[in-house]
């Protein structure tokens, strides 16, 4: 078997994701026979509230022009929370994430408000950062009939009042960081007990359009950062599960023709959490991203 493994990390942002990006993914996967988990958005959709990152985030307006977003995003998504009311996500659709779980899928928490936490997290209270993720957990646990075992931030975005309430929640694991291997968090001389397992891999719209990169050539890029150990790629309901469903597609039929090992986040929390190192983790700035990420560093 090979030793090296991808697992695959979805984020659900938006009631249109979840409303068609999860079932159109969930078919993709189960033609593969692959296990995914999914991260899914649990309150309500304010997408439209990002437009105020055109004014806050030094290259946002570039990003959006390059990975073709508002052709990604319908325009009711664009609006919700500014011209058109937010609709709740999970609440909407509680059926759709049952299904994620049924056909044996890993599923947690992604957020209460994703716009909200992205934008606003480090200026929150910290009962303020308790109380997104204990209405989110509120929401799981109605749908799912049991406590989540995993949340991911919206944005990879992180302080140490959210990194203390992950704790509290006895969560298995988190998967909030940029980096390069399992590892638990030391932040301001404080190591935190969740074990994180970040990203390692570029997301598509961070590289999509740049250093000649493009929906042909993508994949092949994909396929030289291939090595043996642990690769850790996110993937979005909104492109992957919309109009990069082909793309993602044929990612997969390559990883299967490299003979790749897919596990789950989980899986991957089973076999690092024993010998994770303690790692430093700061906000910072990556290629491709407008904002600052919290990165895995030494």
């Amino acid at each position: 078997m090979s030793t090296t493994t991808v697992a695959l990390k979805i984020d659900v942002d938006t009631y249109a994701g979840t409303r068609d990006g999860v079932p159109k993914l969930l078919d993709i996967l189960q033609d593969f026979g692959i296990k995914a988990t999914f991260y899914f958005s649990m309150g309500p959709d304010n997408s439209g509230k990002a437009v105020r990152r055109l004014f806050t985030r030094k290259g946002f307006l570039k990003k959006v022009l390059r990975t073709k977003a508002p052709a990604a995003y319908s325009l009711k998504t664009l609006l919700y929370g500014t011209l058109l009311p937010p609709p709740m996500i999970a609440e909407s659709f509680p059926e759709i994430l049952l299904e994620a779980e049924k056909k044996g899928h890993e599923t947690g928490i992604h957020c209460w408000d994703h716009v909200k936490w992205d934008d606003l997290l480090s200026w929150f209270p910290k009962p303020v950062t308790a109380m997104e993720l204990g209405k989110a957990g509120g929401q799981f646990e109605d749908i799912f009939r049991r406590r989540a075992r995993t949340t991911a931030a919206p944005g990879w975005k992180v302080t140490e009042d959210s990194l203390e309430v992950q704790d509290a929640m006895a969560l298995l694991y988190c998967s909030d960081s940029r980096g390069r291997f399992p590892f638990y968090p030391l932040v301001a001389g404080r190591t935190f007990k969740t074990l994180q397992i970040p990203t390692t891999w570029p997301t598509m719209d961070e590289i999509i359009g740049e250093s000649g990169i493009s929906e042909e050539t993508i994949n092949d890029h994909y396929l030289s950062l291939l090595s043996p150990g642990l690769h850790v790629h996110t993937i979005q309901a909104e492109l992957e599960g919309g109009m990069f469903s082909g793309v993602f597609r044929e990612l997969l039929k390559k990883l299967v023709a490299a003979e790749v090992r897919f596990i789950t986040l989980a899986d991957a929390a089973g076999e690092h959490a024993a010998t994770a190192p303690v790692c430093t983790l700061q906000m910072g700035e990556i290629p491709g991203r407008a904002g600052d990420v919290a990165i895995q560093g030494k």
